[in-house]
């Protein structure tokens, strides 16, 4: 009895040892005797020990940092940046058979990439272009990694530090430019009041009634601040209409003929 029961112990033990569960976001490639023969999808799976092998592959995004990479723009000023690439596995047969190791060659060619796109331009588009960058970035990579059967989906560039003497004058420059924003704001708005007054006082002058309302308005708002009394030593309408004209028009200096 003893030798039928090891046996069957022994049979037990080698179909539980081929037993290989698949998740649904992974693909196995299986290889027999180290020759790739098929690649196996989600569920439950068994394969002969010893004999064959399985390679797992996640096909889902995968996301690698771009370490900072010390660069030096067009117009000669050091800057380290650093970024992220989101990738994604669509034939897990050429990116295992293809290349040693994906991760690793697409992180050097990431890293190779952004020091020479970064390197062409100058930094005030580095600073104001990052998605541009992105895209020229993974152009360059995808080019290299097609035929891996890896598809970059995106490219962005997450930091930039700058020296501290070149942000101390990004700094300055910044608050220059607001100081000249107010002020071409005050003038605008000295200019568009300028204008309303010029309007308003032709308005009046051509309205003797307006200019009575207009003083009314003033001797009302004098004595709104304070408790006091105007006295006028004579009525308004006692004085004479051409007398009134006359106050309000310049005078003019006259010169005597000896």
């Amino acid at each position: 009895m003893a030798p039928p029961m090891l046996f069957g112990i022994i049979i037990f033990l080698f179909l539980l040892a081929g037993i290989r569960i698949i998740f649904e976001y992974k693909r196995a490639l299986k290889f027999r005797f180290g020759k790739y023969v098929s690649t196996l999808g989600p569920g439950f799976k068994w394969i002969i020990p010893i004999v064959e092998t399985i390679q797992v592959v996640d096909i889902r995004v995968i996301t690698i940092n771009i370490v900072s990479q010390e660069v030096m723009t067009e117009d000669n000023v050091p800057c380290s940046i650093d970024g992220v690439v989101f990738f994604k596995i669509n034939d897990p047969e050429k990116a295992v058979l293809e290349v040693e190791e994906y991760r690793f060659a697409i992180t050097q060619l990431s890293q190779a990439a952004l020091r020479d796109v970064c390197g062409k331009v100058e930094l005030d588009t580095i600073l104001s272009k990052r998605e541009e960058m992105g895209k020229n970035i993974k152009s360059i990579v995808e080019q290299e990694t097609e035929v891996w059967g890896i598809e970059i989906i995106d490219v962005k560039i997450k930091d930039i530090q700058l020296p501290e003497n070149m942000r101390r004058m990004m700094a300055n420059q910044a608050e220059a430019e607001r100081s000249r924003r107010a002020r071409v704001i005050l003038a605008l708005a000295e200019e568009q009041a300028a204008q309303k007054l010029l309007e308003a006082g032709k308005l009046i002058d051509q309205s003797p009634s307006a200019i009575k309302l207009r003083l009314y308005q003033t001797l009302s708002n004098i004595a709104a601040e304070k408790n006091s009394t105007i006295l006028f030593p004579f009525p308004e309408e006692m004085v004479p209409r051409d007398q009134k004209e006359k106050a309000t028009e310049p005078r003019k200096n006259t010169k005597k003929k000896k």
